[in-house]
């Protein structure tokens, strides 16, 4: 495609360029409006500067991919209410036998998780629970936190339901969603398993913890738990400690309560006999003292055990003649009575049992029907209208959980990238990049991974994608079938993990972050570059490794 002319390439340019700070850099301090304000911005510049005509930039919306992601996010939001991810939460932490143990917990279950409810929601749900466990465990939180972000992401390159730029590239390459699973699986697993090694090797002393201290850690936890314990009165009689007020109350409310219908001469005696004890208590040796008081005790059960034992005759020749009266007026016995609020309590645990089964029975028939081949817009959108109608109550709650400015986002981005591309500049820069960047040799698929990595950090996965996709799938195609199916997948490969390589580089890791800094009574800072310390390697070696075995 050649160049537009000169003042379309010039304004274009300005209103891509302003999308991609904004995008970039959200809170810049010359215009600090954000993502989502910044892309309607840009689109908004393209229809003004007639780079686009309205009818175009309408048209460059692709509302298959929209619909996906808006019902892909309505699931999430009825998983979450399902506690799903809190039963993650807590296979993060069952029968955990160590640091490292935890480290590759967390890796395989953000990974397998994000693959199904993307990267961003088990960052989401996951962050804080990752920063509480290791807090718990006297442990560094930056290992956790950058398991979980990484796996997050290198997990969700997996289908096309895993983040955004996958939905972009299955709805524009028509790759059904078992090809997508199983040509990106092997990557994915042998990805994950080289991260853990990458987190190990450079933070082994770190999650080194001495046994003993484990094991003082455990005692403390039981002794808290102890404590907190309240203790019954059957447990008073192992309490020799207590003192001689305390011992009188102890019995001055086993009297009053076992003789609700004393009289004053009972309340004497029993005044005496405490008098009495306190005298003893004074006086005696330590074992006077005990037996006095258990003989105490004993002569007040037996008291209390006939004033109980007569009203127990009472009340059953009560009920005896209750029931009589009822059997002889032709009545049924009367049942126990329950009380409304058991009732209730016992409905609404039913019910909420229920809910949460219809949750993953809908989310399963959701992924068998996108592994069946069929449309997956549509499929998402259904099953979120299933779970709507099987809630039987107004979503409006759980539709605004939905992140309708990442849609508006979307829809901002749509028109800005394809106005840029009617500037021809992509496609001249493509033109000077395909022949060294053909995908049927090492060196091709070295260029344009190395291509899709710098352009993912430095305008985002998402634009890359729709950038380049179309271009590196024709490039493919020209040499086979199969290639253009690999050309895509290697393109949501390393469009997915080269958002290890910085914080700034996925959304995901933005999430941790933010998380992390703002969890109550144990945040924590992930500073930039102690991220990119540890995401240069990594993204450099999951992503080499996961190459050679991506299969068309």
């Amino acid at each position: 495609m050649a160049l537009a002319s000169t003042a379309k390439v010039v304004l274009g340019t300005i209103a891509f360029a302003i999308f991609w700070v904004l995008a970039v850099f959200p809170a810049v301090p010359f215009l600090p409006i954000g993502r989502t304000a910044g892309s309607l911005l840009g689109a908004m510049l393209m229809v003004v500067f007639q780079v686009l005509t309205p009818d175009q930039a309408y048209d460059a919306i692709d509302l298959p991919i929209l619909g996906l992601l808006f019902g892909t996010m309505v699931v999430s939001v009825y998983l979450e209410r399902a506690d799903m991810f809190k039963y993650l939460g807590k296979l993060l932490s069952w029968k955990s036998k160590g640091a490292k143990d935890l480290l590759c917990r967390i890796c395989l279950v953000s990974a397998i998780a994000s693959a199904f409810f993307t990267n961003d929601t088990c960052c989401v749900v996951l962050t804080e629970f990752v920063l509480k466990l290791a807090r718990q465990h006297n442990l560094p939180p930056a290992p956790f936190l950058l398991a979980l972000a990484s796996s997050a992401n290198i997990g969700s390159s997996t289908t096309p339901i895993g983040n955004p730029q996958n939905l972009v590239i299955a709805v524009e390459s028509g790759i059904s969603f078992g090809d997508f699973l199983f040509g990106i699986l092997p990557a994915m697993l042998v990805g994950v398993v080289v991260n853990i090694l990458i987190l190990l090797v450079m933070y082994w002393k770190l999650l080194h913890i001495q046994k003993d201290e484990e094991d003082v850690a455990e005692e403390v936890i039981r002794e808290e738990e102890i404590n907190s314990h309240r203790f019954s009165p059957a447990t008073l009689s192992h309490l020799p400690s207590l003192d001689s007020q305390e011992l009188n109350s102890a019995l001055d409310s086993m009297n009053i309560h076992g003789s609700p219908t004393g009289s004053f001469g009972h309340a004497d005696s029993h005044r005496f006999r405490l008098s009495a004890t306190e005298h003893d208590i004074q006086m005696a040796h330590n074992s006077a003292l005990e037996s006095s008081i258990v003989s105490n005790i004993s002569k007040d059960i037996v008291n209390n055990g006939h004033s109980l034992r007569k009203e127990e005759t009472i009340s059953s020749k009560r009920d005896a003649s209750v029931n009589g009266v009822a059997h002889k007026n032709g009545l049924e016995d009367p049942l126990p009575a329950v009380s409304a609020d058991e009732k209730a309590e016992t409905t609404r645990k039913w019910k909420r049992r229920f809910s949460k089964t219809c949750v993953y029975l809908v989310t399963l028939g959701m992924l068998v029907a996108l592994l069946a081949g069929l449309n997956m817009s549509w499929t998402a959108v259904t099953a979120a209208l299933v779970l709507v109608v099987l809630d039987f109550k107004d979503a409006r709650p759980c539709l605004e959980k939905v992140s309708y400015s990442l849609l508006i986002f979307f829809c901002g981005m749509f028109i800005t990238v394809d106005g840029f591309n009617k500037t021809g500049i992509p496609s001249t820069l493509w033109d000077y990049m395909e022949p060294y960047s053909r995908i049927n040799h090492p060196g091709g698929i070295a260029v344009l991974s190395v291509v899709v990595l710098i352009l993912s950090n430095l305008a985002s996965n998402v634009p890359t994608v729709l950038l380049l996709g179309g271009r590196v799938a024709a490039s493919a195609a020209a040499i086979s079938t199969s290639q253009e199916k690999k050309a895509w997948l290697i393109l949501a490969w390393v469009s997915t993990v080269a958002g290890n390589l910085s914080l700034l580089g996925s959304a995901a890791n933005l999430i941790v972050c933010e998380q992390a800094r703002r969890a109550q009574n144990h945040g924590y800072n992930l500073s930039f570059w102690g991220h990119l310390k540890f995401g240069v390697p990594s993204t450099i070696i999951v992503t080499a490794i996961g190459l050679t075995m991506i299969r068309g």
